[in-house]
């Protein structure tokens, strides 16, 4: 009885899972997104953001900046290994642009689809990770605009939804998997 239960929940889950994924990548659209989703989700347009991330700390924890900077890299280390490495290769769960089915339904807005498995999206295991490790170590100093890491973290999640390469329920397991990692790495510093 359990376990038929446990797998009609899951089928459940599933079929709401690919229900929202349609329903975000191919109703809730939009030309400015789709001109500028995929290339927001790219990490290399981020890279000023992190060059200022890197100045400000060092401006601002001084000789402490050295930690900062060890404990930031060490959580990208860790979260891109679990996700990439690890969890992507035991789940293997394919990308709805990969799925046989939904790809037809839905859009692909990269050029390709990635050939790594979906399940969890290392997109948004390594943003939260960065963004609760900021959020943590520089609420001090941000105020108020640290919650802003939590928003960039989360709108890229839904970017990876968007533009056809991730379910809402990997970019959702990748959230709090990438949050536990950087508040971990957090409570270090």
């Amino acid at each position: 009885m359990n376990f038929l239960f446990l797998t009609n929940f899951f089928e459940w889950i599933d079929k709401a899972d690919k229900k929202l994924f349609l329903k975000i990548n191919t109703q809730w659209t939009n030309h400015f997104f789709d001109t500028n989703l995929p290339w927001y989700r790219e990490a290399s347009t981020w890279i000023p953001l992190y060059l200022f991330l890197l100045l400000f700390v060092i401006v601002y924890y001084g000789k402490k900046s050295i930690p900062w900077i060890v404990l930031v890299i060490a959580t990208a280390a860790l979260s891109d290994q679990i996700s990439s490495n690890l969890l992507k290769n035991i789940i293997e769960r394919p990308r709805p642009c990969n799925d046989v089915i939904i790809k037809e339904m839905g859009r692909l807005l990269l050029g390709r689809c990635p050939s790594s498995y979906s399940l969890p999206s290392s997109h948004a295991v390594n943003h939260f990770a960065a963004a609760i490790f900021i959020f943590i170590t520089l609420k001090s100093a941000f105020k108020k605009w640290a919650y802003l890491f939590i928003f960039w973290a989360a709108s890229i999640c839904y970017a990876q939804v968007y533009v056809g390469v991730h379910y809402p329920v990997d970019v959702f397991v990748g959230a709090i998997i990438g949050s536990l990692i950087g508040g971990g790495v957090a409570f270090l510093f």
